[in-house]
Protein backbone atom coordinates (compact mmCIF):
# COMPACT_ATOMS: atom_id res chain seq x y z
CA UNK A 1 0.00 0.00 0.00
CA UNK A 2 1.73 3.51 -0.99
CA UNK A 3 0.55 6.42 1.13
CA UNK A 4 2.39 9.53 0.17
CA UNK A 5 0.87 12.43 0.82
CA UNK A 6 1.95 16.06 2.37
CA UNK A 7 2.00 17.57 5.84
CA UNK A 8 -1.51 18.93 4.73
CA UNK A 9 -2.86 15.59 3.75
CA UNK A 10 -1.73 13.63 7.14
CA UNK A 11 -2.83 16.41 9.40
CA UNK A 12 -6.44 16.45 7.90
CA UNK A 13 -6.89 12.37 8.18
CA UNK A 14 -5.78 12.97 11.94
CA UNK A 15 -8.56 15.70 12.18
CA UNK A 16 -11.27 13.70 10.45
CA UNK A 17 -10.71 10.67 12.67
CA UNK A 18 -10.66 12.56 15.67
CA UNK A 19 -13.52 14.64 14.78
CA UNK A 20 -15.45 11.04 13.52
CA UNK A 21 -14.50 9.30 16.39
CA UNK A 22 -15.26 11.96 18.75
CA UNK A 23 -18.55 12.08 17.70
CA UNK A 24 -19.18 8.70 18.04
CA UNK A 25 -18.06 8.63 21.68
CA UNK A 26 -19.82 11.52 22.88
CA UNK A 27 -23.39 10.03 21.62
CA UNK A 28 -22.69 6.61 21.96
CA UNK A 29 -20.04 5.93 24.33
CA UNK A 30 -19.80 9.20 26.73
CA UNK A 31 -15.60 8.43 28.37
CA UNK A 32 -13.77 11.07 28.54
CA UNK A 33 -12.19 12.14 25.49
CA UNK A 34 -8.65 11.72 25.78
CA UNK A 35 -8.95 8.15 27.34
CA UNK A 36 -11.81 7.06 24.50
CA UNK A 37 -9.83 8.11 21.37
CA UNK A 38 -6.69 6.61 22.59
CA UNK A 39 -9.01 3.30 23.29
CA UNK A 40 -9.82 3.84 19.67
CA UNK A 41 -6.57 4.22 18.05
CA UNK A 42 -5.22 1.33 20.36
CA UNK A 43 -8.57 -0.47 19.06
CA UNK A 44 -7.42 0.32 15.17
CA UNK A 45 -3.78 -1.19 16.14
CA UNK A 46 -5.25 -4.19 16.85
CA UNK A 47 -7.78 -4.80 14.07
CA UNK A 48 -4.29 -3.73 12.11
CA UNK A 49 -2.62 -6.52 13.78
CA UNK A 50 -5.15 -8.99 13.60
CA UNK A 51 -6.19 -7.92 9.49
CA UNK A 52 -2.64 -8.67 8.47
CA UNK A 53 -2.26 -11.97 10.46
CA UNK A 54 -5.14 -13.58 8.53
CA UNK A 55 -4.20 -11.72 5.19
CA UNK A 56 -0.60 -11.68 5.32
CA UNK A 57 -0.29 -10.42 1.57
CA UNK A 58 -2.52 -7.36 2.45
CA UNK A 59 0.23 -5.03 3.97
CA UNK A 60 -2.23 -2.89 5.77
CA UNK A 61 0.02 -2.69 9.02
CA UNK A 62 2.62 -1.13 6.29
CA UNK A 63 0.50 1.11 5.01
CA UNK A 64 -0.54 2.62 8.46
CA UNK A 65 3.31 2.43 9.43
CA UNK A 66 3.88 4.70 6.38
CA UNK A 67 1.82 6.79 7.51
CA UNK A 68 2.74 7.73 10.78
CA UNK A 69 6.23 7.85 9.52
CA UNK A 70 5.39 10.78 7.64
CA UNK A 71 3.42 12.55 10.08
CA UNK A 72 7.06 11.84 12.59
CA UNK A 73 4.97 11.66 16.11
CA UNK A 74 8.14 13.45 17.29
CA UNK A 75 8.57 16.41 15.27
CA UNK A 76 5.04 17.02 15.34
CA UNK A 77 4.71 17.12 18.96
CA UNK A 78 8.16 18.15 20.41
CA UNK A 79 8.05 20.89 17.54
CA UNK A 80 4.94 21.71 17.01
CA UNK A 81 1.89 20.88 19.50
CA UNK A 82 3.87 20.84 22.82
CA UNK A 83 4.42 24.76 22.72
CA UNK A 84 0.50 25.22 22.02
CA UNK A 85 -0.54 23.12 24.86
CA UNK A 86 1.61 24.00 27.19
CA UNK A 87 0.98 27.29 27.09
CA UNK A 88 -2.91 26.80 26.75
CA UNK A 89 -2.49 25.00 30.33
CA UNK A 90 -0.50 27.56 31.73
CA UNK A 91 -3.21 30.11 30.94
CA UNK A 92 -5.20 28.86 33.62
CA UNK A 93 -2.70 28.34 36.49
CA UNK A 94 -2.73 30.88 39.30
CA UNK A 95 0.70 32.30 39.88
CA UNK A 96 -0.63 32.96 43.57
CA UNK A 97 -1.31 29.39 44.63
CA UNK A 98 1.58 28.71 42.52
CA UNK A 99 4.10 30.85 44.81
CA UNK A 100 2.49 28.87 47.90
CA UNK A 101 3.89 25.19 46.43
CA UNK A 102 7.01 26.67 44.79
CA UNK A 103 9.55 24.86 46.84
CA UNK A 104 7.48 21.20 46.26
CA UNK A 105 7.06 22.23 42.61
CA UNK A 106 10.72 22.97 42.31
CA UNK A 107 12.27 19.87 43.80
CA UNK A 108 9.19 17.49 42.69
CA UNK A 109 10.31 18.47 38.90
CA UNK A 110 13.81 18.47 39.56
CA UNK A 111 15.22 16.19 41.66
CA UNK A 112 11.77 14.04 42.12
CA UNK A 113 12.12 13.76 38.71
CA UNK A 114 15.96 12.34 38.47
CA UNK A 115 15.39 10.08 41.85
CA UNK A 116 12.30 8.51 39.58
CA UNK A 117 14.80 7.73 36.80
CA UNK A 118 17.36 6.37 38.97
CA UNK A 119 14.67 3.72 40.37
CA UNK A 120 13.17 3.10 37.24
CA UNK A 121 16.40 2.43 35.30
CA UNK A 122 17.51 0.24 38.41
CA UNK A 123 14.27 -2.03 38.30
CA UNK A 124 14.55 -2.02 34.25
CA UNK A 125 18.15 -3.19 34.04
CA UNK A 126 17.25 -5.78 37.19
CA UNK A 127 13.95 -7.50 34.87
CA UNK A 128 15.65 -7.33 31.71
CA UNK A 129 18.26 -9.33 33.06
CA UNK A 130 15.97 -11.98 34.70
CA UNK A 131 14.22 -12.25 31.68
CA UNK A 132 17.33 -13.01 29.78
CA UNK A 133 17.55 -10.04 27.73
CA UNK A 134 19.53 -7.60 29.32
CA UNK A 135 19.79 -3.70 28.56
CA UNK A 136 22.43 -2.00 29.39
CA UNK A 137 21.83 0.90 32.53
CA UNK A 138 22.52 3.42 30.14
CA UNK A 139 20.02 2.37 28.22
CA UNK A 140 17.68 2.10 31.04
CA UNK A 141 18.74 5.50 32.57
CA UNK A 142 17.24 6.79 28.86
CA UNK A 143 14.07 4.71 29.69
CA UNK A 144 13.90 6.19 32.83
CA UNK A 145 14.49 9.91 31.97
CA UNK A 146 11.72 9.66 29.00
CA UNK A 147 9.10 7.80 30.80
CA UNK A 148 9.26 10.00 34.31
CA UNK A 149 8.16 13.22 33.22
CA UNK A 150 4.28 13.74 33.79
CA UNK A 151 2.24 14.96 31.09
CA UNK A 152 0.59 18.73 31.48
CA UNK A 153 -1.75 17.44 28.48
CA UNK A 154 -3.54 14.52 30.65
CA UNK A 155 -3.02 16.04 33.34
CA UNK A 156 -4.65 19.63 33.22
CA UNK A 157 -7.76 18.80 31.67
CA UNK A 158 -8.35 16.34 34.37
CA UNK A 159 -7.73 18.88 36.99
CA UNK A 160 -10.06 21.68 35.15
CA UNK A 161 -12.86 19.24 36.42
CA UNK A 162 -11.81 18.29 40.06
CA UNK A 163 -12.50 19.69 43.51
CA UNK A 164 -9.33 19.61 44.88
CA UNK A 165 -7.82 22.71 46.83
CA UNK A 166 -6.40 25.24 44.57
CA UNK A 167 -2.78 24.81 45.89
CA UNK A 168 -2.55 21.24 45.45
CA UNK A 169 -4.21 21.81 41.84
CA UNK A 170 -1.43 24.37 41.56
CA UNK A 171 1.01 22.22 42.22
CA UNK A 172 0.58 19.35 40.54
CA UNK A 173 -0.27 21.68 37.22
CA UNK A 174 3.40 23.47 38.02
CA UNK A 175 5.30 20.19 38.81
CA UNK A 176 3.33 18.42 35.36
CA UNK A 177 4.34 22.12 33.14
CA UNK A 178 8.01 22.26 34.26
CA UNK A 179 9.23 18.43 34.68
CA UNK A 180 8.44 17.25 31.30
CA UNK A 181 10.76 20.50 30.07
CA UNK A 182 13.39 18.99 32.76
CA UNK A 183 12.80 15.60 31.42
CA UNK A 184 13.68 16.37 28.23
CA UNK A 185 16.71 18.04 28.97
CA UNK A 186 17.45 15.04 31.24
CA UNK A 187 16.49 12.75 28.49
CA UNK A 188 19.14 14.63 26.40
CA UNK A 189 21.96 14.46 28.10
CA UNK A 190 21.48 10.31 29.01
CA UNK A 191 21.04 9.66 25.49
CA UNK A 192 24.15 11.53 24.65
CA UNK A 193 26.19 9.73 27.08
CA UNK A 194 24.17 6.07 25.93
CA UNK A 195 24.95 6.43 22.28
CA UNK A 196 28.82 7.24 23.13
CA UNK A 197 29.05 10.52 21.02
CA UNK A 198 29.61 12.46 23.76
CA UNK A 199 31.69 12.68 26.96
CA UNK A 200 29.04 13.30 29.64
CA UNK A 201 30.69 14.58 33.01
CA UNK A 202 28.61 15.66 36.12
CA UNK A 203 29.88 19.06 36.09
CA UNK A 204 28.63 19.54 31.69
CA UNK A 205 25.40 17.67 32.72
CA UNK A 206 24.53 20.04 35.01
CA UNK A 207 25.73 23.11 32.92
CA UNK A 208 23.45 21.99 30.01
CA UNK A 209 20.73 21.84 32.67
CA UNK A 210 20.99 25.07 33.98
CA UNK A 211 21.30 27.15 30.52
CA UNK A 212 18.83 25.26 28.86
CA UNK A 213 15.80 25.13 32.06
CA UNK A 214 16.83 28.67 33.39
CA UNK A 215 17.23 30.17 29.80
CA UNK A 216 14.15 29.11 28.58
CA UNK A 217 12.50 30.00 31.88
CA UNK A 218 14.25 33.22 31.10
CA UNK A 219 13.28 33.80 27.74
CA UNK A 220 9.22 32.97 28.23
CA UNK A 221 9.39 35.93 31.21
CA UNK A 222 10.98 38.39 28.58
CA UNK A 223 8.73 37.16 25.47
CA UNK A 224 5.72 37.30 28.04
CA UNK A 225 6.22 40.29 29.56
CA UNK A 226 6.41 42.31 26.27
CA UNK A 227 3.78 40.79 25.02
CA UNK A 228 1.92 41.73 28.19
CA UNK A 229 3.07 45.42 27.32
CA UNK A 230 1.91 45.45 23.86
CA UNK A 231 -1.81 44.23 24.94
CA UNK A 232 -1.70 47.16 27.40
CA UNK A 233 -1.16 49.62 24.85
CA UNK A 234 -4.45 48.37 22.36
CA UNK A 235 -7.99 47.26 22.76
CA UNK A 236 -8.21 45.11 20.02
CA UNK A 237 -9.49 41.33 20.61
CA UNK A 238 -7.98 40.23 16.96
CA UNK A 239 -4.46 41.46 17.25
CA UNK A 240 -4.03 40.44 21.20
CA UNK A 241 -5.08 37.00 20.05
CA UNK A 242 -2.94 37.65 17.44
CA UNK A 243 -0.06 38.62 19.95
CA UNK A 244 -0.66 35.47 21.63
CA UNK A 245 -0.10 33.42 18.93
CA UNK A 246 2.90 35.27 17.84
CA UNK A 247 4.51 34.80 21.41
CA UNK A 248 4.19 30.76 21.11
CA UNK A 249 4.99 30.48 17.78
CA UNK A 250 7.89 32.80 17.81
CA UNK A 251 9.00 32.11 20.94
CA UNK A 252 9.40 28.68 20.32
CA UNK A 253 11.40 28.78 17.76
CA UNK A 254 13.97 31.70 19.27
CA UNK A 255 14.58 28.90 21.96
CA UNK A 256 15.16 26.36 19.87
CA UNK A 257 17.67 28.93 17.83
CA UNK A 258 18.96 29.80 21.62
CA UNK A 259 19.49 26.07 22.05
CA UNK A 260 17.01 26.53 25.36
CA UNK A 261 14.35 24.91 26.32
CA UNK A 262 11.35 25.82 24.64
CA UNK A 263 8.77 23.62 27.03
CA UNK A 264 9.68 25.69 29.84
CA UNK A 265 9.89 29.14 27.71
CA UNK A 266 6.30 28.48 26.99
CA UNK A 267 5.37 27.44 30.63
CA UNK A 268 6.19 30.52 31.83
CA UNK A 269 5.04 32.81 29.08
CA UNK A 270 1.62 31.23 29.66
CA UNK A 271 1.66 32.37 33.53
CA UNK A 272 2.86 35.47 32.72
CA UNK A 273 -0.38 35.74 29.75
CA UNK A 274 -2.66 34.57 31.98
CA UNK A 275 -2.13 35.81 35.05
CA UNK A 276 -0.93 39.63 34.52
CA UNK A 277 -1.92 40.17 31.37
CA UNK A 278 -5.85 38.68 31.96
CA UNK A 279 -5.88 40.48 34.65
CA UNK A 280 -4.53 43.96 33.57
CA UNK A 281 -4.44 44.00 29.91
CA UNK A 282 -7.46 42.53 28.37
CA UNK A 283 -10.90 44.26 28.33
CA UNK A 284 -13.80 41.78 28.94
CA UNK A 285 -14.42 41.13 25.46
CA UNK A 286 -10.64 40.35 24.40
CA UNK A 287 -9.92 38.34 27.55
CA UNK A 288 -13.06 35.85 26.42
CA UNK A 289 -12.19 35.41 23.01
CA UNK A 290 -8.50 34.89 23.97
CA UNK A 291 -9.48 31.67 26.42
CA UNK A 292 -12.02 30.63 23.95
CA UNK A 293 -9.56 30.67 21.52
CA UNK A 294 -7.25 28.72 23.22
CA UNK A 295 -9.21 26.68 24.61
CA UNK A 296 -10.18 25.41 21.27
CA UNK A 297 -6.74 24.97 20.38
CA UNK A 298 -5.99 22.88 23.71
CA UNK A 299 -9.00 20.77 22.73
CA UNK A 300 -8.54 20.37 18.85
CA UNK A 301 -4.87 19.37 19.75
CA UNK A 302 -5.77 17.47 23.02
CA UNK A 303 -7.98 15.12 20.29
CA UNK A 304 -5.20 14.75 17.52
CA UNK A 305 -2.42 13.97 20.33
CA UNK A 306 -4.40 10.99 21.89
CA UNK A 307 -5.60 9.44 18.89
CA UNK A 308 -2.07 9.22 17.56
CA UNK A 309 -0.75 7.70 20.47
CA UNK A 310 -3.52 4.68 20.82
CA UNK A 311 -2.62 4.63 16.58
CA UNK A 312 1.43 4.07 18.26
CA UNK A 313 0.10 0.87 18.85
CA UNK A 314 0.88 -0.37 15.15
CA UNK A 315 4.08 0.78 15.08
CA UNK A 316 4.91 0.17 18.52
CA UNK A 317 3.74 -3.57 19.37
CA UNK A 318 5.49 -5.76 15.81
CA UNK A 319 7.79 -7.03 18.11
CA UNK A 320 5.60 -9.85 20.54
CA UNK A 321 8.75 -10.66 22.23
CA UNK A 322 8.93 -7.27 24.52
CA UNK A 323 5.48 -6.96 25.30
CA UNK A 324 6.16 -9.20 28.96
CA UNK A 325 9.10 -6.94 29.70
CA UNK A 326 6.85 -3.42 28.72
CA UNK A 327 4.16 -5.12 30.60
CA UNK A 328 6.51 -5.38 33.86
CA UNK A 329 7.66 -1.90 33.48
CA UNK A 330 3.87 -0.56 34.30
CA UNK A 331 3.91 -1.22 37.74
CA UNK A 332 8.39 -0.54 37.94
CA UNK A 333 6.84 3.37 36.62
CA UNK A 334 4.50 3.64 39.11
CA UNK A 335 6.69 2.01 42.18
CA UNK A 336 9.18 4.98 40.97
CA UNK A 337 6.61 7.67 40.81
CA UNK A 338 5.25 7.14 44.63
CA UNK A 339 8.47 7.21 45.49
CA UNK A 340 9.99 10.33 44.19
CA UNK A 341 6.82 12.43 45.36
CA UNK A 342 6.65 10.38 49.13
CA UNK A 343 9.73 12.33 50.02
CA UNK A 344 9.01 15.91 49.20
CA UNK A 345 5.38 16.09 50.54
CA UNK A 346 6.59 14.77 54.13
CA UNK A 347 9.08 17.77 54.43
CA UNK A 348 6.08 20.16 52.81
CA UNK A 349 3.01 18.73 54.52
CA UNK A 350 2.40 22.09 55.78
CA UNK A 351 1.54 23.09 52.51
CA UNK A 352 -0.19 20.03 50.99
CA UNK A 353 -1.74 17.48 53.44
CA UNK A 354 -0.08 14.28 52.68
CA UNK A 355 -2.85 12.52 53.30
CA UNK A 356 -4.61 13.85 50.04
CA UNK A 357 -1.81 15.38 48.40
CA UNK A 358 -0.02 11.97 48.19
CA UNK A 359 -2.71 9.33 46.21
CA UNK A 360 -3.23 12.34 43.72
CA UNK A 361 -0.04 12.47 42.90
CA UNK A 362 1.35 9.45 43.03
CA UNK A 363 -1.80 7.95 40.53
CA UNK A 364 -2.40 11.23 39.00
CA UNK A 365 1.01 11.11 37.59
CA UNK A 366 0.33 10.14 33.91
CA UNK A 367 2.43 10.23 31.32
CA UNK A 368 1.70 10.77 27.88
CA UNK A 369 2.82 12.58 24.41
CA UNK A 370 5.75 13.50 25.81
CA UNK A 371 7.24 9.77 26.66
CA UNK A 372 6.03 8.45 23.27
CA UNK A 373 7.92 11.44 21.11
CA UNK A 374 10.82 10.44 23.55
CA UNK A 375 10.90 7.32 22.43
CA UNK A 376 10.51 7.56 19.30
CA UNK A 377 13.43 9.64 19.13
CA UNK A 378 16.11 7.19 20.19
CA UNK A 379 18.32 5.86 17.37
CA UNK A 380 18.35 2.12 16.55
CA UNK A 381 19.69 0.10 18.49
CA UNK A 382 18.97 -3.52 20.11
CA UNK A 383 17.47 -2.47 22.72
CA UNK A 384 15.07 0.42 20.71
CA UNK A 385 12.02 -2.54 20.00
CA UNK A 386 11.61 -2.84 23.70
CA UNK A 387 12.02 0.41 25.32
CA UNK A 388 9.49 1.43 22.51
CA UNK A 389 7.06 -1.00 23.63
CA UNK A 390 7.31 -0.46 27.28
CA UNK A 391 6.67 3.16 26.44
CA UNK A 392 3.49 3.06 24.92
CA UNK A 393 2.64 0.44 27.29
CA UNK A 394 3.16 2.35 30.30
CA UNK A 395 1.38 5.26 28.39
CA UNK A 396 -1.48 3.41 27.43
CA UNK A 397 -1.80 2.14 30.99
CA UNK A 398 -1.45 5.77 32.46
CA UNK A 399 -4.13 7.25 29.91
CA UNK A 400 -6.93 4.39 30.31
CA UNK A 401 -6.66 3.17 33.43
CA UNK A 402 -5.56 5.83 35.95
CA UNK A 403 -6.62 8.56 33.60
CA UNK A 404 -10.54 6.78 33.79
CA UNK A 405 -9.86 6.73 38.13
CA UNK A 406 -8.11 9.75 39.24
CA UNK A 407 -11.32 11.98 38.67
CA UNK A 408 -12.84 9.49 40.61
CA UNK A 409 -10.10 9.37 43.69
CA UNK A 410 -9.72 13.27 43.50
CA UNK A 411 -13.65 13.58 44.72
CA UNK A 412 -12.98 10.82 47.04
CA UNK A 413 -10.18 12.75 48.64
CA UNK A 414 -11.91 15.94 49.02
CA UNK A 415 -14.55 14.44 50.44
CA UNK A 416 -12.73 13.09 53.31
CA UNK A 417 -10.68 16.62 54.11
CA UNK A 418 -12.27 18.73 56.47
CA UNK A 419 -11.37 22.76 55.65
CA UNK A 420 -9.35 23.19 58.79
CA UNK A 421 -6.80 20.51 56.88
CA UNK A 422 -6.53 22.94 54.35
CA UNK A 423 -3.47 24.61 53.88
CA UNK A 424 -3.29 28.59 53.69
CA UNK A 425 -0.76 31.43 52.22
CA UNK A 426 0.07 31.70 55.48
Amino acid sequence: MNLTMGPFEAASIVIVAAAALGYVNHRFIRLPQTIALSLMGALASVVVAVVDFLLPGGQLGDGVRTFLDQIDFKVALLDGMLSFLLFAGALHVDIAQLKIGRWPIAVLSSLGLLLSTVIVAAGLHLLSGLVGAAIPLAWCLVFGALISPTDPVAVMSLLARSDAPRTLKATVAGESLFNDGVGVVLFSILLAAAVGGAEITLLKGVEMFVIEAFGGAALGLTLGWVAFLAMRSIDDYVLEVLISLALVMGGYSLAHLLHVSGPVAMAVGGLVIGNHGVAMAMSDTTRDHLLKFWDLIDHILNAALFLLIGLEGVVLLGNAGVVLLGLAAIPLTLIARAASVAGPLLIWRRILPFGQAFPLLAWGGLRGGISIALALSLPPSPWRDALLAATWLVVMFSVVVQGATVERLMRRQASRTAPEDLPTAS
